[in-house]
């Protein structure tokens, strides 16, 4: 039997380097290739969804958007995202070639370490109970015949039974429940804190570097708005930045997350590698039901795309993981329900699409006559200028519809003064064909609509259903 009152001693241990992964290749390499690898497997996937058009009910936007709405070619695109990349490489292993070398044959006695504070924290337990008029040393020998082990606790850490011998001598050693608390805390409690408070850093950094780009014109017309030539973005356009903008929002803040939380190069390679899934995946375009990653927060596709709009280009600032940011600052969409703007921006990409077919065909565009100039919804950049702008709704949306579209005016980069044209133009032309002929309207759209622009309105309007109409589903945000 083990003295009373003394301590378990701790494990001796001996450090020796830690194998890799994959033999023959060091960890500090696999942790720059894995978000690389992460980015393009998942942008792939999407990217073959795109091609092939598989999941038409689901997209955020069509094809058609896609082609005539972006003010950049998607071979810029890729060339923009490996040059961040290569810039995100060089700044990885500059971090780890300047880390120590990662050793391993500590992690028994480190967990012991926990053990014992356990024990230590016992020693409370009397004196506790005491300020509730509790006789911790009674109750333990009330119940020290049937449960030893609480008897021990209430005594205060006293476990006199509970013995080893190590080198000879009878030392005492911890209780079973002891060790398993310790190896809770040390193998999973302490990751996911460093996890959390990781994530808890980028969604800071990236929150107030992303709104300062959008509050400061110099910072948003000199490095973000090459980001905001896509209006309709798509999964490898997730890092499609300046360089100077990459290297700040996504390479340093990652970095330095990861750095002060003190993870180990391994959590690293978690946390990097999901740092980017999600990066892609609020990009993808898509608001599919079985992605986890657009269920766990409500920072997802939805919620994203209508920060990539003309009209809410300076709300939904969060990135990448939750919006807790957006919601106590006031920068979250307050505009409601955003049906109406997306099926107009659907008809007039499908519309300008037709055209060009026509053009194709009969060597001309409707615009060539006087007719069609008068009727045409593009050609009407002087109705921006004299004011008639989009329809905005009351109050705080306003104003953040009204700060977006003067951003977007100020951006010849991203579409500047044609982009909002067509914006105004696409709603004036809505309101004139409602007051003509609401009913005739209707009819005619459902039936000059493409097959899954068809789909996309039953959906909007089946209210549940709808991810316009039900915000929190598709878009993952009710606007509150």
């Amino acid at each position: 039997m083990a003295a009373s009152g003394a301590l378990p001693p701790l494990p001796a241990y001996t450090l020796q380097p830690l194998e890799p992964l994959i033999p023959s290749l060091p960890d500090k390499y696999l942790t720059v290739i894995l978000p690389i690898l992460a980015y393009w497997s998942l942008s792939m996937v999407f990217h073959v969804i795109d091609v092939y058009d598989l999941f038409p009910q689901y997209r955020l936007h069509t094809p058609a958007e896609v082609l005539k709405r972006n003010h950049v070619t998607r071979w810029e695109v890729v060339r923009d995202v490996v040059i961040q990349q290569v810039i995100q490489t060089i700044v990885g292993l500059a971090i780890a070639w300047n880390e120590d070398e990662a050793m391993t044959g500590k992690d028994d006695h480190n967990v012991a370490i926990w053990a014992l504070r356990l024990r230590l924290a016992q020693q409370y337990v009397p004196s506790t109970l005491a300020l509730f008029g509790l006789d911790s040393i009674r109750l333990a020998s009330d119940v020290m015949d049937r449960a030893p082990v609480l008897a021990g606790l209430l005594a205060g850490g006293q476990y006199p039974w509970l013995a080893q011998v190590v080198n000879d001598n009878v030392v005492p050693r911890f209780a079973v429940w002891e060790m398993i608390v310790a190896k809770s805390i040390y193998w999973v409690g302490i990751p996911a804190l460093q996890f959390g408070f990781a994530i808890f850093i980028v969604d800071t950094w990236q929150y107030f570097l992303h709104r300062a780009m959008h509050m400061n014109k110099w910072l948003y017309t000199t490095f973000h708005s090459r980001h905001h030539r896509l209006y309709v973005p798509y999964a490898y356009g997730a890092l499609y930045n300046h360089p100077f903008e990459g290297f700040l929002l996504d390479t340093l803040g990652t970095g330095m997350a990861y750095m002060v939380s003190g993870m180990t190069p391994r959590q690293s390679m978690w946390f990097f590698s999901c740092s980017t899934f999600k990066t892609v995946d609020d990009h993808c375009g898509y608001a599919l039901p079985w992605d986890p990653l657009q269920h766990i927060t409500s920072n997802n596709a939805g919620y994203h795309d209508v920060h990539h709009q003309s009209w809410g280009i300076k709300t939904n600032f969060s990135q990448p993981f939750f919006t807790f940011w957006d919601r106590l600052l006031g920068t979250v969409w307050t505009g409601g329900d955003v049906s109406a703007r997306y099926e107009r921006a659907r008809l007039a990409a499908q519309k300008k699409v037709d055209n060009d077919a026509a053009a194709s065909i009969t060597g001309s565009m409707p615009s060539d006559s006087a007719n069609a100039l008068s009727n045409s919804p593009y050609d009407v950049p002087e109705v921006v200028i004299s004011g008639a702008m989009p329809t905005a709704p009351a109050g705080k949306a306003a104003r953040q519809a009204a700060s977006s579209r003067e951003q977007v005016l100020s951006s010849g980069s991203a579409g500047g003064i044609p982009a909002l044209a067509e914006e105004t133009a696409e709603e004036q032309a809505e309101r004139i064909r409602l007051r003509r002929s609401p009913r005739k309207a209707s009819a005619k759209t459902n039936e000059a609509s493409p097959a899954p622009l068809k789909g996309l309105r039953d959906r909007v309007n089946s209210g549940a259903s709808s991810f316009h109409g039900r915000t929190g589903s598709m878009l993952g945000y009710d606007g509150r």
